[in-house]
């Protein structure tokens, strides 16, 4: 699921953290560049200084590391290291107290999946818009879905959203008030058609106007009532206007007519 109008302060929370990171990982260089300094200054054997400096890295790296796996020291460079170890164990305390709870709120959470959604969003092409899942948006991505359609769910209402994502569908999630930002999210100018099942009819007006806007030749089906609404949503953009009535009297006239003919 994407959310438009994701909290902030994921973003900043995620921005910290690697902030952080940034800043303990310079930590972590500096402490290595002191260890290698002082164990090769007092390093007292007879081996050529390249062979020293790479004694030193060895053991810093195995200091900051925590391997253990160090050379022979003398006493001076022991005391030098009985220091280092202490820094470094220090250091590794705070850096523990900086990082911890940092990622584990649900804005952190929010901002990860968007960031995973941005992606899948990004990738989709000839897809099917469906606005609301209520019974009948539901109905229809189910049948849409049925024939291999590829399917995503624009919603304003935080658990409708939940109920589409639970049965697998990519869902966009945005209040009413930023729901023109939802559309352009959607990719429609890739979108092979937009069903509005929205049960509002001025929504309906309203979602059909921004769409086509943004994508002139999008097939864009929607139910209507009768008369004036009708006429109003086609010059709106929408392509075809389903009107609810027109389709349950064809439907009760059928089965009346199918009653009849096997009676007789």
């Amino acid at each position: 699921m994407y959310r438009v109008d994701e909290p902030r302060l994921g973003a900043l929370r995620v921005r910290e953290w690697r902030r952080r990171a940034r800043r303990a990982l310079a930590l972590l260089l500096l402490l290595l560049l002191i260890v290698v300094t002082g164990l090769t200054l007092l390093d007292n054997s007879k081996a050529p200084p390249p062979t020293k400096v790479f004694h030193a890295l060895w053991d810093g790296v195995n200091l900051v590391t925590t391997l253990g796996d160090f050379t022979d020291f003398n006493e001076h460079q022991k005391i030098f290291m009985l220091a280092a170890m202490l820094v470094t164990m220090l250091g590794a305390a705070l850096a523990i107290s900086m990082f911890t709870g940092l990622l584990s709120g649900d804005d952190v959470m929010v901002y990860r999946e968007n960031r995973v959604m941005e992606r899948k969003l990004t990738q989709l092409s000839n897809h099917v818009v469906v606005v609301g899942f209520r019974s009948l948006g539901e109905t229809v991505a189910e049948r849409l879905r049925a024939a291999g359609e590829t399917i995503l769910v624009l919603a304003a209402d935080q658990g409708i959203a939940d109920r589409a994502s639970d049965r697998g569908y990519l869902v966009l999630l945005g209040a009413r008030d930023v729901f023109d930002d939802v559309l352009r999210r959607a990719h429609l100018e890739r979108a092979k058609a937009m069903i509005v099942t929205s049960p509002d009819a001025n929504d309906n007006v309203a979602i059909t106007l921004m769409a086509h806007t943004l994508n002139p030749s999008l097939r864009i089906i929607v139910p209507g009532e009768s008369g004036m609404k009708s006429t109003l949503l086609k010059n709106a953009g929408a392509s075809e206007v389903v009107i609810m009535d027109d389709l349950l009297a064809v439907a009760f006239v059928g089965k009346l007519a199918s009653r009849k003919e096997a009676t007789s």
